[in-house]
């Protein structure tokens, strides 16, 4: 659907909100109201959230795609290894209704850091250079 793609930060922001809704309903129903939400003010440091539970906290960088795309892979921000239990949450959704699932998550037991991703592949930028060269990005 063409919308996605011209609307694509918007959607973003709408599925991180469903995303924290559907966090805190599944902290009311099991009673435990324990589920805090923060962002960042500045975006720099690979993470969209920080969700702090059960005297646990974690520095989240999500990641979108709908239900049948042809992405296979996803970048992640080199600091987030730095992070307090950096993880990344992949989040699938119904594009027509936006309902969320399933979910794909990256990261290591609660207070444990990310996992090593020094081996991984570099990402590059989107468009290339005058002569079509596309560089490595450098976070």
């Amino acid at each position: 659907m063409e919308e996605h793609s011209l609307n694509s930060s918007y959607r973003e922001k709408l599925i991180e909100h469903l995303f924290i809704g559907e966090l805190l309903k599944l902290s009311w129903i099991k009673k435990d109201y324990s589920v805090e939400v923060s962002k960042p003010e500045v975006d720099n440091s690979g993470y969209d959230l920080i969700i702090e539970a059960n005297g646990f906290l974690r520095h989240v960088q999500l990641k979108t795609a709908f239900v049948g795309a042809e992405t296979s892979r996803q970048n992640i921000h080199v600091s987030l290894a730095k992070k307090q239990s950096g993880c990344v949450v992949w989040i699938y959704f119904n594009q027509d209704t936006l309902e969320l699932g399933p979910f794909l998550f990256f990261g290591g037991q609660p207070g444990d850091p990310l996992p090593d991703i020094s081996s991984f592949e570099t990402a590059k930028h989107t468009k290339g250079d005058s002569s079509g060269l596309k560089k490595e990005r450098s976070m």
